[in-house]
């Protein structure tokens, strides 16, 4: 069935940056959007939804808020209509629960007529005057522009393609694993530590042995302070645009803390819940740092994992009867744009090279990215509070005018050289 409507964009994928976009668009008479889904309803990392769970990030960065505080999409407005506001003022805790965050977007999709379930795409081309998106319903939209909000797959090492599962399907396969003797979790963020301490919880009631290897040298904590947090900022994004390809990878190299570390509440829990078990138990439990695995080779029903110590350089190995890889996720260009792949800018790893508006083709107003820029606007890019700010860039971009203003500057610190101290200024 083919739409005659000519929608003002088509964006494809309905994860939290998108939705947020189809909120920020919904009083925007100007623009006339449509949200395509593959899934069935909203449903955000449903296989880490552990009970206890917590964003890492404050209840602020909602799908609108940095954007339009006055918006009834925000997530205090979600708590009010669900009778939760004062439960949560009580909580005095800015991080929701990510099970509530997710019920939040849930909440705000069932009021945006322009979110559509059930539409996984199959191929987008280019008539010459639109952009025709096809979905496997085998109904046609058609826009002026693409809104690219894909997502990020797993990411499972070389080697390890067909060895356990990752930890996006945790929760959905956690019996499976739990049915085994021995379990290994492998990964360094915090993801392995949430899995890592949610099998330790129920390990006495299992009786598996659990393993926890990781590449890094230590379970380093997430970098939190508040100086640290103003590389979340316009500026810092600005300046990370600004420098050389080779020197952009050679800074993201350097801040794995920054978006990659442990909560330190969730370090610290792990250690409290190690001490009280060795109290009463001989711990079935091995934690390795500095660790990466080499290659899995099936055993049975089970894996010998070949490792090796990276500071020691010693190889060894491992048999475990499962695998969780909390190895993390990376973005990449879907399929279904192969028929328009001439028409993206695409760097010469085949990744998007995203300008500051986030557009990533040739003329550079047609076709937009939501969290596919890391490489070129910095490890914020997957950051719950970066969508609103880079939602309302990108609004800006379509219509040509700001409706929600992005503040230019919040930093106190400089990231490059000021200008007055620039040695052409101060010889002057």
């Amino acid at each position: 069935m083919t739409r005659d409507r000519l929608h003002d964009f088509v964006a494809i994928g309905v994860g939290p940056f998108n939705l947020g976009l189809a909120a920020l668009t919904e009083p925007i008479a100007e623009l006339d959007g449509v949200f395509l889904e593959a899934r069935d309803t909203f449903d955000w990392h449903g296989g880490m939804m552990l009970p206890e769970a917590t964003l890492q990030v404050p209840f602020l960065a909602d799908l609108v808020t940095l954007a339009d505080p006055t918006s009834r999409f925000s997530f205090l407005q979600f708590l009010k209509e669900t009778g939760r506001l004062y439960q949560f003022y009580i909580r005095e805790n800015f991080l929701p629960l990510r099970r509530e965050y997710n019920r939040y977007c849930r909440w705000a999709a069932d009021q945006l007529p322009s979110v559509l379930f059930g539409r996984s795409v199959t191929s987008v081309e280019h008539d010459g005057t639109a952009y025709v998106v096809t979905a496997a319903t085998g109904e046609v939209f058609r826009g002026r522009r693409l809104v690219l909000g894909t997502g990020t797959a797993p990411r499972v090492p070389a080697g390890l393609e067909n060895v356990g599962i990752h930890s996006s399907d945790y929760l959905h396969r956690k019996a499976e694993l739990q049915a085994t003797g021995s379990i290994t979790v492998v990964g360094s963020g915090q993801s392995a530590a949430e899995v890592y301490a949610d099998l330790l919880a129920d390990q006495p009631a299992h009786g598996y042995a659990l393993t926890w290897v990781t590449r890094s040298p230590r379970f380093f904590p997430m970098e939190y302070t508040k100086l640290t947090l103003e590389l979340t900022s316009p500026e810092w994004s600005a300046h990370f645009q600004g420098l050389s390809g080779q020197t952009r990878a050679r800074v993201q190299a350097g801040q794995a803390a920054l978006s990659k570390g442990i909560s330190a509440e969730t370090i610290n829990a792990i250690h409290d819940a190690l001490y009280a078990r060795s109290l009463d138990d001989d711990l079935d439990t091995t934690l390795l740092t500095a660790t990466e695995v080499t290659g899995a080779t099936r055993d049975g029903a089970g894996w010998w994992l070949g490792l090796r110590h990276t500071e020691t350089e010693e190889e060894f190995a491992l048999r475990t009867d499962s695998v969780v890889l909390a190895t993390g996720y990376a973005a990449g260009v879907p399929a279904f744009l192969k028929p328009v792949r001439d028409r993206l800018r695409l760097d010469d790893q085949g990744r998007y090279r995203a300008s500051a508006s986030y557009s990533v083709d040739h003329e550079d107003r047609e076709i937009f990215v939501q969290n596919g820029e890391e490489h070129t606007h910095g490890f914020v890019a997957p950051d719950l509070g970066m969508g609103a700010m880079r939602n309302s860039v990108i609004i800006a971009a379509m219509l040509g005018r700001e409706v929600y203003p992005v503040e230019k500057r919040i930093a106190f610190q400089e990231f490059g050289v000021p200008d007055r101290l620039r040695l052409t200024e101060v010889a002057r």
